[in-house]
């Protein structure tokens, strides 16, 4: 992982994070707990947090909000990105973006292959831009939010990463 130039101080987003579940509750949410935490410990704040039936017009709800309040410069979903039942958090989010991050899906899944064998093929991680606003969909387990924050999000949401990061665009 790349590392970072002299320290020029940290500038802490605006994050949200969203649940998407048909069985999670505020207490049983370990993943979405997972992300907030790791924000937090990381330095940015969690301006929201919510969680939602994985039911796709009750996501884009909830996205089509966060992309359109400027408070919000990042939005991390976890869950609705596999293949069976009612996973379908790509079908919801990929319309909603301007600019799609194919490279985010592309090294969560090569990063997963050592971590969790040929079951990454399984994930449809996204990412995208739109309004100025990062969004990042990540599976709903406890394991890929943590490799999913800790091996990509971290350092690409922090403007010292170098030689490039996705929080420049927020700088001020």
């Amino acid at each position: 992982m790349s590392g970072h130039f002299k320290e020029t101080g940290f500038i802490p987003l605006n994050i949200a994070v969203l649940t998407i579940s048909d069985s999670r509750t505020e207490e049983t949410d370990k993943s979405g707990l997972i992300l907030k935490e790791r924000a937090l410990e990381a330095g940015h704040k969690v301006v929201d947090k919510a969680i939602v039936p994985d039911d796709v017009y009750q996501m884009r709800a909830i996205f089509s909000r966060w992309i359109a309040d400027p408070a919000v410069h990042v939005v991390i979903s976890t869950g609705g990105t596999g293949i069976t039942g009612r996973d379908s958090t790509p079908e919801a989010v990929g319309p909603l973006l301007e600019k799609h991050i194919e490279g985010f899906g592309e090294l969560f899944r090569a990063i997963s292959l050592e971590e969790i064998g040929a079951s990454a093929i399984q994930s449809r991680a996204i990412a995208g831009l739109t309004n100025q606003t990062l969004i990042f969909c990540l599976p709903g387990s406890s394991g890929a939010c943590r490799t999913g924050w800790d091996k990509i999000l971290k350092g690409q949401l922090d403007h010292r990463t170098r030689p490039c990061n996705f929080a420049q665009m927020f700088r001020a």
